[in-house]
C-alpha cells in the first residue's frame, strides 16, 4: 500500500462512521455494453432510470477497464489489481479447471470480513469449479451463469447447485432483478454488498416478453432497456426501504461493445486496446455525499473501485498491493483530477499501450501470424514500427498520432512502462521482451513488414 493510500484509508475512518452503519454498496456491471449505449452518453436507446441515476450522481467520461475482454476485466474489478497479476490474463472457458488465483482477496471478502452481507447475481466468469465460484470468494450467495451465455453448457446455478441445466436467456434479467430485490429486502437491516454482473448485452441477445420488440432500435435496444428497467427496480427498492441515502450505487461495463452496441465516437470495440474497447460508462450515486448532476473528466478505472470502497466502508485493504487508487475525491467532487501512475492496457499477457495524464501511447498490437514466426500459427503481438501517441483530451477517437511532435512524452511514458513491467509476473516480463524482439523494419507501402535481422 502506498503512503498516500494508507493515509487516505486512515483518514476515512470515517466516512463509514458518519452514519449509524457503513454504506451499502450496489455494483451493477453490464457485459459488452458500449460507451455510447446509454442516453446520458449520447445513445438513442431509452434509458430513463440510468439517466436519472446520472442526474442524481456523477457520470465519468474517462473511466477504464484494464483489459478489453470479459474474465480479465472482472478479475481487475474485484481485486483492484491488474488481471495479469491474479492469474486471469485471458477469457476463461468451460473446459478450464482453474480461475482467479485463490490467494487473491476480493471486494466481497473484504466487506464480508467487515460485517457485510454479500451476494453475486449474474455472470461470474472467474472459474466455474467449486473452489473458484463466488461462494468461495467472499460471497454469501450466488445466483447466475458461471461464464458467458454463448458458452456451453449454460447452467443456471444457485450457490454451487445447478438449478437449470440450460438457462432460459429470455428470463435472466427479470430473474436476476427478482433475486436482487429479495436480497435487499432481507439484508436491509445490515450493511450489504450487491454485485449484479448482468449477462447482457453479450450475445446471443434475449429479452423478456415485456421488452422484446418494444425498442425502435431492435433486440439490442430491447435488452439495454430491460437492464435500465432492472436498475430502476433496484433504485425503487432502496428508496422503499429507506436505504437510498446510505447506499452507493455504481453502474458500468466490463469492456467495449462486441458485434452490436456503440462505442460512441471512440475508435475500436471489444478486444481492442483502443478507447472503444477499454473506455466504459461509469455512473455513481450516493445521495447527500456525491453531488447531483456532476460530470467528472478525471481518469479512473475498475481497478480503483476496491481501494475506494475500502476507504468508504472502513474495510482493510488486501495484503497484496493494489494497483488502483482511492477515487473518492473524484466521486465527491473534491478534486477534478488525481495524480496517478500510468495505466497499462493488456491483451492476454501482452501490455500494448499506456495512459498517462492526457496522453496514450500505443507501442504494440496484434496481427496475423504471417508477419512473424508464430509457434501457434495464430495472432502475434508485434511492436509498432513507430509508437503512436494520442492526446485524448483533444483527440479522444485516436485519429491523430502526435508522437513526432512530442518525443519527450513518448520517452517519459516508455520509461514508465519499462519500469512498471519489471514488477509484474514472469509471463508478462517474458511477453514484453519477446514483443520487443519482434521489431520489424519499415517497408514500402503495400508490402508486408519484415522481421528485423
Amino acid at each position: 500500500m502506498t503512503t498516500a493510500l494508507a493515509a487516505s484509508v486512515g483518514a476515512a475512518s470515517n466516512l463509514a462512521a458518519a452514519g449509524n452503519r457503513p454504506p451499502n454498496v450496489v455494483l451493477i456491471l453490464c457485459d459488452d455494453l458500449g460507451y455510447g449505449d446509454i442516453g446520458s452518453y449520447g445513445s438513442k436507446i431509452r434509458t430513463p432510470n440510468l439517466d436519472r441515476l446520472a442526474s442524481e450522481g456523477v457520470r465519468f467520461t474517462q473511466f477504464y477497464s484494464a483489459n478489453p475482454v470479459c474474465s480479465p476485466s472482472r478479475a481487475a474489478l474485484l481485486t483492484g489489481r491488474y488481471p495479469t497479476r491474479v492469474g486471469v490474463p485471458r477469457v476463461l472457458f468451460p473446459g478450464d479447471q482453474g480461475g482467479m488465483d485463490r490467494s487473491e482477496q476480493t471486494i466481497a471478502s473484504l466487506l464480508k470480513d467487515n460485517g457485510y452481507k454479500t451476494t453475486c447475481i449474474g455472470k461470474w466468469h472467474l472459474g466455474h469449479t467449486a473452489d473458484y465460484l463466488p461462494t468461495s470468494r467472499g460471497f454469501d450467495e450466488y445466483f447466475g451463469i458461471p461464464y458467458s451465455n454463448d458458452m456451453t453448457p449454460r447452467p443456471l446455478m444457485h450457490n454451487r447447485d445447478i438449478i437449470e441445466p440450460t438457462a432460459t436467456l429470455e428470463t435472466l434479467t427479470p430473474r436476476y432483478t427478482e433475486q436482487a430485490l429479495k436480497f435487499i429486502e432481507r439484508s436491509r437491516n445490515d450493511p450489504f454488498f450487491l454485485y449484479l454482473p448482468h449477462t447482457f448485452p453479450h450475445i446471443p441477445l434475449a429479452a423478456s416478453d415485456r421488452f422484446r420488440g418494444k425498442s425502435p432500435l431492435g433486440i439490442y435496444g430491447d435488452v439495454v432497456e430491460e437492464i435500465d428497467w432492472s436498475t430502476g427496480q433496484i433504485m425503487s427498492a432502496l428508496k422503499q426501504h429507506g436505504l437510498d441515502r446510505n447506499t452507493l450505487i455504481m453502474f458500468s461495463s466490463d469492456n467495449g461493445p462486441w458485434y452490436q452496441g456503440s462505442p460512441g465516437k471512440l475508435r475500436g470495440r471489444k478486444g481492442d486496446t483502443y478507447e472503444g474497447g477499454v473506455r466504459e460508462p461509469f455512473i455513481a450515486r450516493w445521495t447527500g455525499r456525491i453531488p447531483a448532476g456532476k460530470v467528472s473528466a478525471g481518469i479512473a478505472g475498475t481497478i480503483d473501485i476496491l481501494p475506494t470502497l475500502a476507504r468508504l466502508t472502513g474495510a482493510k485493504l488486501p495484503q497484496k498491493p493494489v494497483d488502483g487508487i482511492d477515487i473518492w475525491p473524484l466521486l465527491s467532487g473534491e478534486k477534478p483530477s488525481l495524480e496517478r501512475e500510468a495505466l497499462l492496457y493488456f491483451d492476454n499477457w501482452n501490455v500494448q499501450c499506456a495512459r498517462w495524464q492526457q496522453w496514450k501511447l500505443h507501442f504494440a498490437r496484434y496481427t496475423s501470424g504471417t508477419y512473424s514466426p508464430a509457434p501457434s500459427g495464430g495472432r502475434v503481438n508485434l511492436p509498432l514500427v513507430k509508437p503512436e501517441l494520442y492526446n485524448l483530451v483533444d483527440d479522444p477517437d485516436e485519429s491523430y498520432d502526435v508522437a513526432a511532435q512530442h518525443p519527450d512524452i513518448v520517452k517519459e511514458i516508455s520509461q514508465r512502462v519499462e519500469k512498471l513491467v519489471t514488477g509484474f509476473p514472469e509471463p508478462v516480463r517474458k511477453a514484453f521482451e519477446e514483443t520487443k524482439a519482434r521489431r520489424v523494419q519499415p517497408t514500402p507501402a503495400g508490402a508486408l513488414p519484415r522481421p528485423a535481422a
